[in-house]
């Protein structure tokens, strides 16, 4: 089990297909129907009466741009060869595989249209795990290995996939049968509106990127509006995070998604200085030499409790955020069949992550906030 949490952590889920490009029709590169501020990984063009998802980071380091183009039902388009897939609107069916696709459908009032997904046990959402009982959702086994034979007989309009290199045979399979595939690349931002801002991805799938530009506009409002607010703390506590896994300690990077929210927070992480946007692999005595007196600890892995930490390694408690109970985790917040929250809708709701944060480190500012990701562990 703590394998599986610790892969989970690492967003280590499916693979996918490589072609050779063409190059899309100039003109595709003159307007975008919706603007894309935070997100570096797509772009929305707009040509005539039909809309195309640019998708440029579909995994890291990725240097394949993928084109969908995005017609209404019955229409024909020009040179559609050199596009990686059209979609026809509206959707009635579509498959995604990602938790973190789950927010965006129901934000935008389409969960209803959602057929199956690898892994049902891994959704946390109420309202989707009614379906699921409703077995109106159909199970297609894991994320790596989808059950082609049953997604095919669901005849989605699409199926929506990520991925973490270059290689995935289940997505050409379902390709070649006329399904369109593509990429959302969602969980290789960095930024934390940047992870939000996918839901204008979905916005133009469903013709609604005018819900989609108005639902993403009030939670980049609200985020900057918390991170003025930590501004006023007059001090900024040390920070560590992250845990070890075979004796090699994981804590995200300078310019990574938490290192960010403590940055917003106002909180002080002591790897802020170290460079990429990813995960530290360090030993024991560099994170005990430099971290040892951190004032928080924040995502420790995904331990729940300090009975848990001690038992995993008795040098946990050697940290000064572990004397005074100051280790706070999102690992107990789940969904009935044991799904993180925070896996599903923290990259869609970095509002609400901020806010926790704030509360955390300078609990005077947000006195009204109750934490919706984050407990203090016991």
């Amino acid at each position: 089990m703590q394998k599986i949490y610790f892969l989970l952590t690492l967003f280590i889920f499916i693979s996918c297909k490589t072609e050779s490009k063409k190059e899309i029709p100039h003109e595709l590169t003159k307007k975008q129907t919706t603007e894309v501020s935070y997100a570096n990984g797509f772009d929305i063009l707009q040509h005539e009466d039909y809309k195309v998802l640019q998708v440029k980071n579909a995994w890291p380091d990725s240097e394949e741009v993928f084109t969908y183009a995005v017609i209404k039902k019955g229409e024909t388009i020009k040179n559609p060869e050199i596009y990686d897939a059209i979609i026809e609107t509206p959707i009635n069916s579509i498959v995604v595989t990602s938790t973190t696709h789950i927010p965006s459908l129901e934000m935008l009032g389409v969960s209803d249209k959602l057929t199956g997904f690898p892994n049902l046990n891994y959704i946390s959402s109420p309202k989707t795990r009614k379906r699921i009982k409703a077995n109106q959702i159909k199970e297609l086994g894991k994320n790596e290995d989808i059950n082609t034979e049953i997604l095919i007989e669901l005849k989605p309009d699409a199926v929506i996939g990520f991925a973490i290199d270059s290689n995935n045979k289940n997505f050409n399979t379902i390709s070649k049968t006329g399904i369109p595939v593509l990429y959302n690349g969602d969980w290789t931002e960095t930024s934390p509106l940047g992870k939000a801002e996918w839901i204008k991805f979905f916005g133009v799938l469903f013709n609604k990127e005018k819900e989609a530009d108005s639902i993403f506009s009030e939670i980049e409002t609200k985020y900057s509006e918390a991170k003025k607010i930590a501004q006023l703390a007059k001090t900024s506590p040390t920070v560590l995070s992250g845990a070890m896994y075979k004796d090699i300690w994981h804590l995200p990077q300078g310019k990574s998604w938490m290192a960010q929210f403590i940055e917003d927070a106002n909180g002080d992480y002591l790897w802020k200085d170290s460079q990429g946007t990813g995960s530290l692999s360090l030993n024991l005595e560099n994170v005990l030499v430099k971290g040892q007196d951190a004032e928080f600890w924040v995502a420790p892995s995904y331990f729940g409790s300090k009975n848990q930490m001690t038992e995993n390694h008795s040098v946990y408690s050697n940290f000064k955020a572990f004397k005074n109970d100051n280790i706070f985790s999102f690992a107990n917040k789940k969904g009935e069949t044991g799904g993180v929250l925070y896996y599903e809708l923290g990259p869609n709701r970095p509002d609400l992550i901020l806010k926790d944060l704030i509360k955390i480190f300078h609990p005077d500012l947000l006195k009204e906030h109750e934490l919706y990701f984050f407990d203090k562990i016991d």
